[in-house]
């Protein structure tokens, strides 16, 4: 019999994954969703409806892949990463599209995208610190755009009491608009802490602190 091998170390779940298959396939939904709400200026029934479908297919895959992710333990830096991304790029270009047709003010699209560019910004700013994944907070913003979007999709001259339905689109979308500012600032302060408090932090203040007594030693300056 040969000799046992040695133990592999394990490195984690891989990237190639269903639950990361499925992101970036919600990633190649994103222009086909634009072009199905952009066509005829959005006036045509049947094409809102199809990106309304095209919509909410996207946003099941959202659930869904986070579930897989999670139950399966396949949570990976990359699905941290490029999860998000695909979940505002189909937000981007439903407020883009919906502002272009002339049913979301720009100044909501303007705030909401801001917010959500600058948080991906962020995460990447801080990575080498540690991946910040999304919290109760953002999950609350992403089921109240995701709602609110989904009503402004549909189109009004096929549905009863339209200003009804008016009304509820702009209600959830305010909320959003409220909750993405709020979870904005607390993601930036997370970031702040967390650019303080890592391990990597931590070590390079230990590596300044030590060159710093090795140039006083040097300079026969007494050490503090």
């Amino acid at each position: 019999m040969d000799p046992a091998s040695p133990a592999i170390p394990t490195t984690g779940p891989s990237a190639w994954n269903i639950a990361n298959y499925l992101t970036v396939f919600r990633l190649f939904l994103v222009p086909v969703f634009g072009w199905l709400l952009l066509v005829d200026a959005g006036a045509s029934a049947a094409y809102r409806w199809a990106a309304f479908g095209v919509f909410a297919v996207a946003m099941l895959t959202d659930r869904i892949d986070g579930d897989l992710a999670r139950s399966r333990n396949l949570v990976t830096n990359f699905g941290k990463v490029v999860d998000p991304i695909a979940d505002k790029a189909l937000v981007t270009m439903a407020l883009v599209g919906l502002s272009a047709i002339g049913e979301v003010w720009w100044w909501v699209t303007i705030v909401v995208l801001v917010r959500e560019w600058g948080i991906t910004a962020v995460r990447f700013w801080v990575i080498r610190h540690g991946v910040m994944a999304a919290g109760r907070g953002g999950k609350v913003k992403t089921l109240l755009q995701t709602f609110g979007i989904g009503f402004f999709l549909w189109p009004r001259s096929t549905l009863p009491l339209p200003h009804l339905w008016d009304a509820l689109a702009w209600g959830l979308l305010g909320a959003a608009v409220v909750v993405t500012v709020v979870t904005g600032v607390d993601y930036l302060v997370q970031a702040l802490r967390l650019r303080q408090t890592s391990e990597r932090a931590v070590r390079k203040r230990a590596e300044r602190a030590e060159r710093a007594q090795q140039r006083a030693a040097r300079e026969g300056r007494p050490q503090s």
